[in-house]
Parts: structure tokens; sequence; C-alpha cells
């Protein structure tokens, strides 16, 4: 039987612990030493690259630091009002698919939305969930807006994951004009607050941890 635990961080975690801690945590899932871990957790003003970022994507840093991250995706942001969950979970166990296993984050992030009724959905062109803004303007591609809400970048060592996911709650969207989000100019970012729904982090991850078992 798979055991696997989760933790909550309270206070907003600095991006280099986070990072020595998933790796050692890692290290000690492939041993056969730790359980699969699941971290829920908020971070700092920060900007983050992936192995796919282009450097003409970070547009002004906005005097916040910027990370290189070794996760799959380009740039994105964390800060507080956004829930990011790091998932260190053995995909040997799990069957070693990681296409499938990105769509069931992502299947996992749109039943957590439902929970507040915010319909999410996926693109195949994007990864990541997105919501339809009626009331927007549209882009030239979709003849109704639509806007991204959650984000999702994983790193595999030996099949075991690392990074994960972030839902924008209620973090401030200003600091997404620093950078062309995941390389998508397009469309636009939005947030659960944005879209008129007024959710603690406490609920979400209360529904993420609910919700889990629909989709893993």
């Amino acid at each position: 039987m798979m055991t696997i635990e989760w933790k909550t961080s309270t206070n907003v975690v600095p991006y280099e612990k986070a990072l020595s801690f998933m790796e050692n945590r890692v290290d000690g899932i492939i041993r056969g030493e730790q359980n699969e871990l699941i971290w829920a957790l908020e971070h700092p003003p920060i900007y983050t690259s992936g192995t796919s970022s282009k450097k003409e994507d970070l547009l002004n840093p906005k005097n916040l630091p910027v990370y290189e991250a070794k996760r799959g995706g380009q740039y994105t942001y964390h800060g507080p009002g956004q829930r990011v969950i790091y998932v260190m979970l053995d995909l040997n166990k799990r069957g070693r698919d990681l296409r499938k296993f990105v769509k069931n984050l992502e299947n996992w992030i749109i039943h957590t939305l439902s929970d507040f009724e915010i319909e999410g959905f996926t693109r195949h062109d994007r990864i990541g969930v997105w919501v339809k803004r009626p009331e927007k303007p549209s882009s030239i591609k979709t003849d109704v807006c639509e806007e991204k809400i959650a984000a999702v970048g994983i790193r595999l060592r030996k099949w075991v994951s690392f990074h994960g996911i972030s839902v924008n709650v209620d973090p401030e969207l200003n600091y997404y004009e620093g950078i062309v989000p995941c390389g998508i100019s397009d469309y636009g970012v939005t947030s659960m607050r944005d879209l008129g729904k007024n959710v603690t982090i406490e609920e979400i991850d209360k529904s993420f941890k609910k919700s889990f078992s629909l989709a893993f």
C-alpha cells in the first residue's frame, strides 16, 4: 500500500528552502526510505524559469528575484495568495507515463475548482487550467476570452516527481505583467478572487485533499 504524507506550511517558504527540501525528499523516496509527499505552501513574490524559458519572456522583473527551477515549462510567478502544491510521487508505482500524470494533475485542479462553482478546462495546445471570461474581449484565437487560473510544471528524477501545480486564489495579478506567463502572450491570467470567489487558502486545501482520489 502506498502511503502519501500531506504537509502544509502556514508561513511563506523561501524558494531555495523549498528546492532543497524537495531534492532531499525525492532522493529519500528513490532510496525507499521516505514516503511520497504532497506539500501545500506559498512563496514570497518571485519569478521562476523552466527548462523551456526564453530570455525575452522576462519583460520586467519588477525587482523580484528570478530563480532557475529546472522544471518543465517557462516563466511563471509565485507569491502570497497563490496556492502552490509540490507533488513528490513515485511514478514507478503509478505508471511511467508523464503525459498521463500531467493530465491527472490538471484534472485534480479542475475537480477542486468545481467545488467553488468555477468551470476549469484544458486545451491541447496550452498546458495548465483555463476559465472562460465572456465579459472580456476575446483574443484573436478564441471566440470567448480565456484566462489561465492554474499552472503545472513537473520534473522527474528516476520517475519520482517534484515541483507541481499552482492555483491563483488571490495573488497580486499585476506581477504577471513582468513576464510572458508560460510563454503564452495571447491570453491573460486570472484568479479565484478575480472571478468573484472569496475563497481562503484553508478552504482550497480542504478541497484539494478531498478531490485527490478523483484524479489519481
